[in-house]
């Protein structure tokens, strides 16, 4: 289930975002602070081409899903997500969880979103997201190199379209 977020999300947000596995397997790597995290809710929160979401997996908040290049009738958008690993490694659920919530954001994007195609950018070394994306119905469609850290990687593209959705997976 994907939910809208409450002031109350904010801390635990931040905490899985800097997970150091999360933080490996993003665009920004540092350690996220408070301030930095408040100034970027406040960008998003009101950003009409921005959704952010918290997923609940079993009833608990477990991850936060990001959508961005939202506009009215525009039927490509961007996404994004991470999860709270350190409970669900702990619990055994880790999987489940990554498999919940790809099939939500899916939903989401192709039902209350309308959008014909989902976008989005994996480092080409993080393997584990990739065959997860491609076990849904993702295809790679590209690719760059960026700096990050001082040091260049590829990224890799991909994107779902509403007319290659399978049964929901």
């Amino acid at each position: 289930m994907l939910r809208h977020v409450d002031h109350g999300d904010l801390p635990v947000m931040r905490r899985w975002r800097n997970h150091p596995k999360v933080r490996a397997a993003s665009f920004t790597t540092h350690e996220i602070g408070e301030d930095e995290h408040a100034r970027w809710w406040a960008g998003v929160r009101t950003d009409p081409a921005r959704q952010v979401l918290v997923y609940e997996h079993g009833g608990v908040a477990s991850g936060v899903v990001t959508f961005s290049g939202l506009a009215p009738g525009a039927p490509i958008a961007h996404w994004g997500f991470y999860l709270d690993l350190d409970r669900l490694e702990r619990s055994g659920e880790l999987l489940a969880a990554w498999f919940g919530l790809e099939r939500a954001a899916i939903r989401h994007a192709f039902g209350p979103l309308g959008l014909t195609t989902l976008r989005g950018e994996v480092l080409a070394a993080n393997k584990p997201v990739r065959l997860l994306h491609s076990r849904f119905g993702f295809t790679e469609i590209g690719g760059y190199r960026r700096l990050l850290d001082g040091e260049s990687v590829d990224v890799v593209l991909i994107e779902f379209t509403r007319a290659a959705r399978r049964d929901e997976s």
